[in-house]
């Protein structure tokens, strides 16, 4: 999410921002499940009508469309592949791309705000379930692009297999590095690294 350069569009996106940011800090506060829309307005000293106008849900918040943006910046990765590049160097340059993306807007993992979001959607029943979908889409999209730049050298299966052992260890490394308190950009990192050696 970064910022746009329009004044207008600057105006609504540090809305968006300053929404997302006390959503976060209920939520840890407070709970998920107890904490209202009403809520998160008022603390954000915005109206519940300008909540609706960026947010959908109490759920969007934390499931926002930057994913999609994050997953284009891989997805462009790994339509340029380099002569001579390995599926799986490949796949890490673009697990980093997407890492890097990343880290310019809310879903920065080196801020406490995706700490935050990573813990929720991780013990939150049903917002993990649409996270996982979400995962499960992104998976597919992801392996299905490998699969198309490495033609002849994978199918979809070896595609799958790779972006799945990628991703799940990306999902590991992020958990446990917010169970245990330790950097989770540097956990990301490592995870997408020892995963594509």
């Amino acid at each position: 999410m970064t910022e746009p350069v329009g004044l207008r569009e600057r105006k609504k996106w540090r809305t968006r921002k300053a929404l997302i940011e006390t959503a976060y800090r209920l939520f840890e506060q407070q709970g998920y499940d107890r904490t209202t829309t009403a809520e998160i307005a008022a603390a954000a000293e915005v109206s519940t009508a300008t909540f609706f106008n960026h947010f959908a849900t109490k759920e969007d918040l934390l499931l926002t469309e930057d994913g999609e943006h994050i997953l284009r910046a891989g997805l462009d990765v790994v339509a340029a592949r380099e002569p001579g590049e390995t599926a799986a160097g490949l796949l890490r340059r673009a697990m980093h791309r997407m890492l890097a993306e990343a880290g310019t807007g809310i879903r920065d993992p080196a801020a406490e705000p995706e700490r935050i979001r990573l813990d929720l959607i991780t013990s939150v029943p049903s917002l993990r379930a649409t996270m996982l979908q979400r995962a499960f889409d992104a998976q597919q999209r992801l392996s299905a692009a490998l699969c198309h730049s490495c033609d002849g050298e994978l199918d979809e299966i070896d595609a799958a297999a790779i972006v799945g052992a990628v991703t799940g260890a990306v999902f590991a490394a992020g958990q446990t590095a917010v169970r245990e308190g330790l950097p989770l950009d540097d956990a990301m990192r490592r995870a997408i690294d020892l995963a594509t050696a």
